[in-house]
């Protein structure tokens, strides 16, 4: 390929007009040598809009046509990839986890316990087993690779944890991991007690080679070893993430329980309209954007929620101040928050920083519960309040 080269004098000369002493050029003149072709943005950018449409929005799904002559090329389809399966067929050691699963369903909690027992058995081959009473679908996700369901049924966690003892022994369980909660740590220690182990409670990080917790006089304490019960505590350790694990059922024999002297046990609920807002697991608050509160406290009844309200109710008097959500007042770990014409103000959020899902009810698009909401609703909290009321009782809305 051969290419030609300019000459700019040969090109300034072709722009002269006359012979003046002070020469004038016509610009709208085309150079004689020059080969370039000049782009038309106009052009390019009818050419990504979409047609038939009243507001004018560009289509970048679309490729731009080059100005070149040259062969267009056709949009290539991107497609999902799919989380990559991972079998363990014969795993060189088990590492139990013994999670809360309140209703069926994996907590943040257990997710990163599950994170913690994924990180001991990656190093060397090891597999992670579940102990539930029941198997979910969330545990492939969530990084389970076995799951053993023990013989209990409803609340009975002493029959709990000797099934749990009697699997440690049985199988040769590396490890058994916990969460530290009120249940969780409760079992632990039961387990610890009847297998003799020690446990490590409420371990504040973890790796492969050591694992620490808090000491006295703000020191911690560490053990370079993971010992075989750990209780661990809330964000210490990551989830796991990416790779979907089989959750295969395990079968095992349990041996023939002693009789007991507990004769019934059973797991009676507080009264969510008494219970402290910190220990709530269902909130429902109301904003400035509420005047009908007899509506807003029969909400609250139906749902069997605790009741909530924003910084400016409780400074109106319409609320206690002990039902304060925020920063300057509860600060909240419940599993979902119901937010009723509030709009968001920061030290509000930073109240319900712990929360999992956020319900809003805001007449504003754009306020800053909405963005924080996982489920939004763009509507008047004095509509939706008695609509609500009408499906929970069974009639049409």
């Amino acid at each position: 390929m051969t290419r030609q080269r300019r000459d700019p004098r040969a090109e300034r000369a072709a722009h002269r007009l006359g012979g003046a002493a002070r020469p004038r050029f016509d610009l709208a003149a085309t150079p004689t040598l020059s080969t370039r072709l000049h782009r038309d943005p106009r052009a390019e950018t009818n050419q990504q809009l979409v047609p038939g449409t009243l507001r004018r929005r560009l289509d970048r799904t679309q490729r731009v046509a080059s100005v070149m002559p040259a062969v267009a090329a056709a949009p290539v389809a991107v497609a999902e990839a799919a989380p990559r399966l991972r079998l363990i067929a014969e795993p060189a050691f088990l590492v139990a986890v013994v999670p809360d699963v309140p209703g069926g369903r994996l907590t943040p909690h257990d997710r990163q316990v599950i994170g913690a027992a994924r990180l001991l058995a990656d190093d060397g081959g090891g597999a992670v087993i579940a102990l539930v009473e029941a198997p979910s679908e969330e545990f492939g996700a969530a990084g389970i690779d076995r799951v053993l369901a023990l013989p209990v049924a409803g609340y009975d966690p002493e029959a709990k944890a000797e099934a749990v003892a009697a699997v440690l022994d049985g199988l040769s369980l590396r490890h058994a991991l916990f969460p530290d909660s009120a249940d969780g740590g409760d079992l632990a220690r039961r387990v610890a007690a009847l297998s003799g182990a020690a446990l490590f409670a409420g371990a504040e990080s973890l790796s492969t080679k050591a694992v620490t917790r808090a000491a006295r006089a703000r020191k911690a304490e560490q053990r370079r070893a993971p010992p075989r019960l750990i209780a661990l505590a809330a964000d210490a350790v990551a989830p796991h993430a990416g790779t979907l694990h089989e959750a295969a059922t395990l079968d095992f024999t349990f041996p023939p329980r002693a009789p007991s002297a507990v004769l019934a046990a059973a797991f009676i609920p507080a009264d969510p309209a008494t219970v402290a807002l910190a220990e709530a697991e269902f909130v429902v608050s109301a904003g400035n954007g509420i005047t009908d509160f007899d509506a807003f406290r029969a909400l609250v009844t139906a749902l069997h929620a605790t009741p909530g309200a924003s910084r400016m109710v409780c400074d109106a008097g319409l609320m206690p101040r002990a039902a304060q959500v925020g920063a300057s007042g509860t600060v909240l770990t419940a599993s979902c928050y119901f937010a009723l014409g509030i709009a968001g103000a920061p030290q509000h959020l930073q109240g319900i920083t712990g929360c999992e899902h956020v319900v809003a009810v805001n007449t504003d698009l754009h306020a800053a519960m909405i963005e924080r909401a996982g489920l939004a609703i763009v509507a008047d909290a004095q509509q939706v309040m008695p609509a609500l009321l009408r499906l929970l009782a069974g009639e049409d809305a």
